[in-house]
């Protein structure tokens, strides 16, 4: 029990201090997370934990919805996908299916993977714009 408090005070403070970058790239990851366990549910008949998985995965991309910022144009072209990923999830819960949970996780990790890069590049604009090279 005292070796997860120092971890839980750790994580509360990667959360309270990470960029919008960063913390999006942790729903990412914590999307997939949820995803790979809801995955081992399945395979192991845990339908309790597989829809209580799930449903944390699906309340992610609903975070990931309500954040999208309406004002950029790439909005209109994430906005179906992430809409679909949350349908797709909800598919997969009521059949118990893991060839959706693996299209769905196959998406998330695009769009994680794609967002790590826009922060590297980030990173190295403002690194190279503030002088440093």
């Amino acid at each position: 029990m005292t070796l997860q408090k120092p971890y839980q005070a750790y994580q509360n403070n990667a959360v309270n201090t990470a960029s919008g970058g960063e913390l999006t790239l942790m729903l990412y990851n914590g999307c997939l997370k949820f995803i790979k366990q809801a995955m081992k549910d399945v395979q192991e008949k845990n339908y309790e934990n597989k829809n209580t998985n799930i449903q944390k995965a699906q309340a992610i991309i609903q975070e990931l919805i309500v954040t999208l910022d309406q004002n950029a144009d790439i909005s209109k072209q994430i906005m179906p996908l992430y809409n679909y990923m949350y349908q797709r999830l909800m598919e997969a819960n009521m059949k118990n299916d893991l060839d959706i949970l693996e299209e769905v996780q196959g998406l998330v990790t695009e769009f994680r993977d794609t967002w790590k890069q826009v922060i590297l590049l980030n990173r190295k604009k403002q690194y190279t714009q503030g002088g440093h090279v």
